[in-house]
């Protein structure tokens, strides 16, 4: 393990290094394949530094052995990895109570599912309901949930003082509110809700989930919020790329999962409704221009048929997700990579026909 600066080794990024390929040949049994490329994803080290996150560093490369030992594999060196993890855990939720205890807003790597807690969360819960320091985790996203003041107005406790690069910028006075999956509050939101599912309820949980699926009934619509929108209460109608990662898709598996946890069918219903909708609709359709998990025709897949796999009629979204299908595999899928890569396009092909024996959704927080 290698901590210190945060020294950049691509291969052990499961956005687009060897790690997160080696989940599309574990998932087809090509296990040779993939110790080769586990062996390249660690070759310079592991990162245990500042930006290790799910995506990156011990907590990717857990991820990936987990799959792995899924797959009936010897990992044996899954329990030192998973020490790793935990310390970088335990050093992120010190951080961030620092930083509450300034009074500062937080920062969107602070939080989300890409590289903050939100996705080591949901690391830590795939592990059990039983892991020590999910329950910290969640109480943290439980708390970030609840309305802050910030120069005399209210807003979310998410709400960050940058703009979505994670920079101040002249677009986004006074920071913004983020919605997506991937940075935004709906990655907690369903962190959230699949440990509700598991069984795994912090104080204030129920209450959490509720204030942000309010919120997002409201201000679902754009990618983020400015202050100036909220105080005009400037709701967007404008149709949007319907993605995992900011779009539609990612939005209402959130929420679905969400009124699930919470056992309301009729807003579980109304989620489904809204991807049969943004699926349907050839303009919004049309927005989506390539192949990626992240935004693009594979993540459209993955998270459709994710979101079918709760309805009571498991083929109320067949006919999107074979159109989806067809566009998918009359593509030009780019080179390598999961995030972004030909191995998460292969592994939504994949997952069409086939129930994930690896868990890789977990890395989505849509399973």
């Amino acid at each position: 393990m290698s901590g210190g600066e945060a020294r950049q080794w691509p291969g052990q990024s499961l956005a687009e290094g060897a790690a997160g390929i080696a989940l599309l040949h574990l998932e087809r049994g090509d296990f040779d394949r993939a110790r080769a490329l586990i062996d390249r994803a660690v070759s310079g080290g592991v990162s245990v530094a500042a930006n290790a996150s799910l995506f990156y560093g011990a907590p990717a490369l857990e991820f990936v052995l987990s799959a792995a030992a899924a797959q009936g594999l010897a990992v044996p060196a899954l329990s030192t990895v998973q020490a790793a993890t935990d310390r970088i855990v335990t050093a992120r939720l010190e951080a961030a109570a620092d930083r509450r205890s300034r009074g500062e807003l937080p920062n969107l790597s602070e939080f989300d599912l890409i590289r903050g807690l939100a996705g080591l969360g949901g690391l830590l819960l795939a592990r059990g309901p039983e892991t020590p320091q999910l329950a910290d985790v969640l109480s943290y996203l439980v708390d970030l949930t609840r309305p802050i003041r910030d120069g005399g107005e209210e807003l979310p406790g998410w709400w960050v003082p940058t703009g979505p690069n994670g920079k101040p910028t002249k677009e986004f006075p006074g920071g913004h509110g983020n919605n997506g999956m991937a940075h935004g509050v709906a990655g907690p939101l369903a962190l959230l809700a699949l440990a509700m599912r598991a069984g795994v309820e912090v104080a204030g949980h129920r209450e959490a989930i509720e204030r942000v699926t309010a919120w997002l009934a409201v201000w679902q619509r754009p990618y983020w919020v400015t202050r100036e929108k909220i105080r005009t209460r400037q709701v967007s109608t404008a149709s949007a790329r319907p993605s995992w990662c900011y779009g539609a898709l990612g939005l209402a598996r959130a929420e679905q999962l969400a009124a699930l946890a919470l056992g309301d069918r009729t807003a579980a219903a109304a989620a489904e409704n809204a991807a049969y909708a943004a699926l349907m609709d050839p303009h919004v359709r049309g927005l989506t221009v390539d192949d990626s998990l992240c935004h693009g025709w594979a993540g459209l897949i993955a998270t459709a048929a994710a979101i079918a796999e709760d309805c009571p009629e498991p083929t109320f979204l067949a006919e999107p997700i074979a159109a989806l299908t067809d566009e998918l595999s009359a593509a030009n899928a780019p080179a390598k990579g999961f995030l972004e890569g030909s191995a998460g396009t292969a592994l939504a092909l994949h997952r069409v026909n086939n129930a994930p024996a690896t868990g890789w959704g977990r890395a989505l927080l849509i399973d």
